[in-house]
């Protein structure tokens, strides 16, 4: 389906043929970018992505001549609807996205819009220079973006804000004319003013303006307080009085106007920014517990008579969230008790000693004020874990329960500290009168607490509240004298309350500057002026019905897969580029595309979901093309805030669509392949044969659809089963038994990798374990991967009927392969019959991968060092997608560091790219190279051949032989080949 204009569909056709960059106008793309992360949805017309600056030039021109739109994205995470638009979105996240200049005597930096703020400050660190304003979303949020919503963060207080270190802009105005805006003195400004074109009318313009001491009157009335340094609320022309050409003594620089803009007075092709020398390398974390947000509040105005470099809220429902997520559980190692708030307190010093004393300073008069009840002070090793707590609150709180979420539409006002006690105090009142909890957090010591209420957007009466309750906020923010928006923007929630916060004479200053500068109102339109009613086009209709799917694997937890799709918030965590660490989402970092970004995939399974009129929801072509890249890799069940389970929903989506259109052959082929490895066994040297002969192997890679550079797996000589019935009884171990366990004889071990899975026995039982292995059911991992629920769910129910008499917490389950053992973890409570559920929900707590069952009986003492060698041996260890979302490669690394004179690294590796099947399917190939290029394979050129190179999948282990022509190993190789008993 192409564009809702068929009028302008060859029009757009012709563009596309004229830029070097593209222009998409397919209904998937303009889907993905009818949303950010705010409640909005509007469809736009069509998605540029341009590469040169003449390419928005023409962007210009045709948006001129046809009356439509440009609106500008970088990274699409902004909550007030900064993004959305009927127009051209116009995405430079993809190419531009270059660091121009750097110089280090001077500190600045020169970049295109689409450098991310993280990605930066890694190329300034070894400079000892960084870019500080430092947003929740800093790993994926982009330095045009900031510029476009003047972002603060949590150094504010010491550092201030992007309007502060913006020096120039090259911008491309309204007319296609490319101007540099920057300091310019009086006399220059004097003859911009006599220029006889667009740039010389906007300082006539804006001199006229501000020359008049009423207009002067009238900012200074309505404006916010001069001490709140985050103010974004219209434009920032009391910024523009600082210059010496009316009240101060600052030269004249339009940046401070363009800073905050959110793209309606011009487009934005380069930035230059000042940058500060890095802070004191020692950071603590004083965390104050509080019985009350007026508590913590109080406190904030004591901290902030304190050196410190942050001041950082989180409440209690933002706290409770953190309970239910896989990876932020973690990170609540200092939360004491039950409190209602935290306030995260950064100091720095030079020393540790340094710093903890400005820790205790306060914690000190903390008490003295008898304020707060716990004071853990976070040493530098584990800020990190504290800090990623704090900052995904944000996503978190998509995963409150049903229908009612926080929403953000009161999150961003900006009051004096001093007031900021009382402020919130009222504030609370005012919710109590709308039968609303509020949630807190955020930047406590800048007097900016973002404030959600809890609403349900889908009914008229939540839309109803959201309105109302923005008003009402709107109203107590200007009794206060406060700022509106503090960070993120005015957009389509705030601006329609933009009147009422500044006044309307200034309001109509706002307005003449818009259309000065943008006569035919081309650039992003309806945000800061001429707004639409904030309730208006939401991403859901009021009074709508969520359809329900029927579907195999249970999403009952989450109220189904549609309303799992929709705990996505559009936060962009998902967008994080290789640098960040973690491991979603592979396939964004190698294509940097939106469609393959978990965010993109759940924006589309929600669209088609809820729009659906087919008889089967799941035939879209478009759902399919949008998940073809996911590689099912976990990552974002434990990375994700809002614990959005793209493997799981594209499993069943596979499942429902090929209900319309059938089971592939290849896949069929992958999801049987261990009945396919079954017959191979009977005689393997012919099967072999037929693998490896480049004539039988190359036709049978040909009718499936295998990349033809794809080494297929062997097929053993004797499979573990038979060979554990042969040999077991005559492997050597001491007399006395710890404990029995059960091995599950997963598919790929029993018949691709048994050499593996012999040392593992064999380890084992030297180590005095007495393994078991009974007849069971494969682990049906392969078919769960290719969308056969059914074979998936009779395998699981097998093992879950087989299993739950036999382990318990004495006698465990053991399994080698990730994937296959932890569906016992994940899929298993999901996709079994009901019958079946309760025993495998127990069942998931007493089955553990090899690595986390050595690593717990090291910690019990049941295993020592002295059972090693003492050789010296360097490991580099990749880690499994699957372990790292499921459990940990901590365990790993505990059992690979157990003789004496081994020491390991782990590579930041993320996912390597096979994924199971998905590196071996021809499409797939060349992007699971380009996600195995993106650490993983350099970091294994670059190893010494005297390094082991360990790899708990087996997946793993086949890419890095294909892709390096290295060996890895499984780390039960490595230890039995240590042995030393």
């Amino acid at each position: 389906m192409l564009s809702d204009q068929p009028n302008l569909v060859s029009h757009l056709e012709k563009l596309a043929t004229q830029l070097e960059g593209s222009l998409q106008f397919d209904r998937l793309t303009r889907t993905l970018y009818a949303t950010d992360a705010s409640v909005y949805r509007e469809m736009p017309l069509a998605v540029a992505f341009p590469k040169l600056e003449s390419d928005i030039q023409k962007l210009i021109h045709f948006a001129t001549e046809h009356g439509t739109s440009l609106i500008p994205r970088t990274a699409g995470t902004s909550l007030a609807g900064q993004c959305v638009g009927n127009g051209i979105v116009v995405d430079v996240s993809k190419h531009f996205t270059k660091i121009i200049e750097f110089n280090q005597e001077e500190r600045w930096v020169r970049v295109q819009p689409g450098v991310v703020r993280d990605e930066l400050n890694r190329f300034l660190k070894p400079h000892g220079l960084f870019f500080s304003p430092i947003t929740s979303t800093a790993n994926r949020a982009m330095i045009g973006g900031m510029v476009g919503n003047n972002s603060s963060g949590t150094t504010s207080i010491v550092y201030g804000v992007t309007r502060d270190k913006v020096i120039s802009l090259n911008t491309i105005l309204s007319d296609g004319k490319k101007v540099v805006f920057g300091e310019i003195s009086q006399d220059d400004f004097d003859r911009k003013c006599g220029q006889n074109d667009l740039e010389g009318q906007l300082h006539r313009q804006i001199f006229d303006e501000l020359n008049n001491p009423e207009i002067r009157e009238e900012i200074h009335a309505q404006f916010p307080k001069k001490s709140i340094h985050r103010r974004n609320t219209g434009y920032a022309v009391d910024e523009l009085l600082k210059a010496e050409l009316f009240e101060g003594k600052e030269r004249f620089n339009f940046c401070k106007l363009l800073t905050g803009s959110e793209g309606t007075l011009a487009f934005t092709t380069e930035i230059k920014i000042s940058l500060d020398p890095l802070p004191d390398p020692v950071e603590i974390v004083v965390a104050a517990h509080f019985e009350s947000i007026h508590e913590s509040m109080k406190s904030a105005q004591v901290a902030m008579k304190h050196p410190a470099t942050a001041v950082e809220l989180m409440d209690k429902i933002i706290l409770d969230c953190t309970k239910e997520s896989i990876e932020y559980s973690k990170n609540r190692y200092f939360v004491e008790g039950d409190p209602e708030a935290i306030l995260m307190i950064e100091f720095r010093g030079k020393t540790l000693e340094e710093a903890i004393a400005k820790g205790e300073l306060l914690v000190a008069d903390l008490k003295k004020a008898n304020l707060g009840f716990a004071y853990p002070i976070i040493e530098p090793e584990k800020v990190a874990s504290a800090w990623a707590l704090r900052a995904a609150g944000l996503g978190l709180l998509a995963n409150i329960p049903g229908d009612p979420k926080a929403v953000a539409c009161i999150e961003d006002t900006a009051v004096d500290i001093d007031d900021l006690a009382n402020y919130i105090a009222e504030f609370d009142q005012m919710m109590e009168a709308f039968n609303q909890k509020p949630v807190h957090y955020a930047h406590a010591g800048a007097g900016e607490i973002h404030l959600r209420p809890v609403l349900d957007l889908k009914t008229q009466e939540g839309v109803d509240d959201f309105y109302k309750i923005s008003r009402a906020s709107a109203e107590l923010v200007k009794k206060y004298q406060g700022s509106l928006s503090g960070e993120h923007g005015d957009g389509r929630v705030r601006a329609a309350f933009i009147p009422l916060m500044v006044g309307e004479k200034n309001y109509e200053l706002f307005r003449r500057i818009k259309f000065k500068w943008d006569p035919k109102n081309i650039f992003n339109p309806g945000k800061i002026v001429d707004a639409a009613p904030m309730n208006q086009f939401l991403r859901y209709e009021p009074g709508m019905q969520t359809p329900m799917h029927d579907t195999v694997i249970d999403f009952t937890n989450v109220g189904g897969i549609l309303r799992l799709a929709e705990k996505c918030n559009g936060s962009g965590d998902c967008r994080k580029l290789l640098g960040s660490g973690g491991t979603m989402c592979p396939s964004f970092m190698a294509t940097r595309n939106e469609k393959d970004t978990v965010r993109g995939r759940a924006n589309t399974l929600r669209e088609f979901l809820t729009l659906d009129k087919k008889e089967n929801a799941f035939d879209h072509p478009e759902i399919k093309e949008a998940l073809d890249l996911c590689l099912s890799c976990k990552g974002c069940t434990a990375e994700c805030p809002s614990n959005v389970d793209m493997s799981s929903m594209k499993a069943e989506f596979l499942y429902q669509y090929q209900k319309t259109h059938g089971v592939p052959l290849r896949s069929k082929a992958f999801a049987y392949i261990n009945e396919l490895n079954e017959l191979g066994s009977m005689v393997p040297g012919i099967a072999n044969f037929f693998l490896k002969n480049s004539l039988t192997g190359g036709l049978m890679k040909s009718v499936l659809g295998v990349a033809p550079s794809r080494n297929l797996p062997e097929i053993s000589s004797i499979s573990l089963r038979k060979w554990y019935k042969k040999h077991y009884a005559s492997i050597p171990g001491p007399a006395k038994t710890i404990k029995s366990l059960y091995f599950f004889v997963d598919e790929f071990t029993n018949h691709n990798d048994t050499a593996i899975g012999i040392k593992a026995i064999s380890l084992l039982k030297k180590l005095g374990y007495e393994v078991k292995i009974v007849d069971h059911e494969e682990s049906g991992r392969s078919a769960l991967s290719k969308g056969l629920l059914l074979k998936a769910k009779k395998h699981a129910e097998g093992n879950v009927r087989i299993f739950e008499k036999l382990i318990d917490g004495n006698t465990p389950l053991i399994g080698l392969e990730p994937s296959a053992i932890l569906s016992f973890r994940d899929e298993y409570p999901r996709i079994v019959g009901k019958e079946w559920i309760e025993s495998a929900k127990k069942l998931k707590f007493h089955v553990k991968l090899i690595d986390e069952f050595l690593g717990q009986e090291i910690a019990a003492g049941n295993i020592k060092a002295e059972s090693f060698t003492d050789k010296t041996q360097k490991i580099k260890l990749h880690g499994h997608c699957h372990q790292k979302a499921l459990s940990s490669l901590n365990w790993t690394q505990k059992i690979l560091s157990l003789p004496s004179n081994y020491s390991v690294e782990t590579i930041p590796s993320g996912c390597c790219g096979m994924a199971g099947s998905f590196g071996y399917e021809a499409e797939h190939f060349e992007v699971s190279q380009q996600i195995g290029e993106l650490v993983l394979f350099p970091t294994l050129r670059n190893t010494e051949e005297t390094t082991l190179i360990a790899a708990p999948g087996t997946s793993c282990r086949h890419q890095i032989a294909d892709g390096t022509g290295r060996k890895a190993q499984h780390p039960v190789e490595i230890l039995w080949d240590a042995l030393a008993i």
